[in-house]
């Protein structure tokens, strides 16, 4: 594959929550696995830095410190998400309810659920890239994906089963948008969160949907940050969900007009 000219976009993403399946147990797994991404036009990049500038001086932390939001408190994180809220990207999330899966043998398979859901993330993100290039953009309507660095997870192997999906989208159901999304090693990398503030902001947007479901150790979720975000959140003609918020496995789309505990997004995203 030849060199690709200079992408328009940036994709950062991080996660919440883990891929495991034990339940009821002391060590218990979380229920949810929250995959995130946020996009920004290339040359709008240098915006983040300046948020996490900001939010750091705002909250009197030192000016290169690592902002992570689950070591903030109620208040830095309200302040923290209403700043990203008010910014120039486009987030999505992907939220696996794990209990709700029918063949979790399937996904106990080291970093299987990860990468299933770093498809659909890739789907969407994708599709908004896509819709989303302008005549006055630079680049060639590419992305360049930057993932929050994870010791345990094999970034060849993420390139390579990105490069079978490429592959089984020829005749399968995989959505993403190719010529938006390479698996090429200038298409994708990894980077450690506290050195770039991109991470620290998708991390921010993770853990903003992971806690609206997933319950505290006292059995309460906060939905107020997930709420907040609605003005950043992906959305196709008005319609966020199965955009910017995909719920997975899909039965739980069912629940949506009925269970109490996806009453904030009927109220926000429906």
């Amino acid at each position: 594959m030849s060199a690709r000219a200079e992408p328009t976009f940036v994709v950062y993403i991080d996660e919440s929550g883990d891929e495991g399946f034990r339940f009821d147990t002391a060590n218990s797994s979380t229920r949810w696995f929250v995959l995130a991404a946020a996009v920004t036009r290339k040359v709008d990049d240098a915006r983040l830095v300046h948020l996490a500038r900001d939010v750091r001086a705002r909250l009197n932390r030192p000016a290169l410190c690592h902002l992570h939001f689950r070591k903030l408190d109620h208040q830095p994180r309200l302040f923290y998400v209403g700043r990203i809220a008010e910014s120039k990207v486009k987030v999505v999330a992907v939220l696996v309810d794990k209990r709700a899966i029918t063949s979790p043998e399937t996904f106990r398979q080291e970093s299987r659920l990860y990468f299933y859901a770093a498809r659909y993330l890739l789907e969407r993100v994708s599709w908004y890239c896509r819709d989303h290039k302008t005549a006055s953009d630079t680049g060639d309507g590419s992305a360049r994906v930057v993932f929050s660095n994870r010791s345990n997870l094999s970034y060849d192997s993420l390139r390579e089963y990105i490069a079978r999906l490429k592959e089984k989208s020829k005749s399968g159901d995989v959505r993403i948008e190719w010529q938006v999304i390479s698996h090429e090693p200038a298409g994708i990398c990894a980077l450690q969160a506290k050195s770039c503030a991109g991470l620290q902001v998708v991390d921010a947007v993770a853990s903003s949907f992971f806690c609206a479901v997933e319950q505290s150790a006292l059995g309460y979720t906060e939905d107020r940050y997930a709420r907040m975000l609605k003005p950043v959140v992906y959305n196709h003609h008005g319609k966020y969900i199965g955009y910017g918020v995909k719920l997975w496995p899909r039965e739980l789309e069912r629940g949506l007009e009925t269970e109490k505990r996806f009453s904030w997004l009927r109220e926000t995203y429906q």
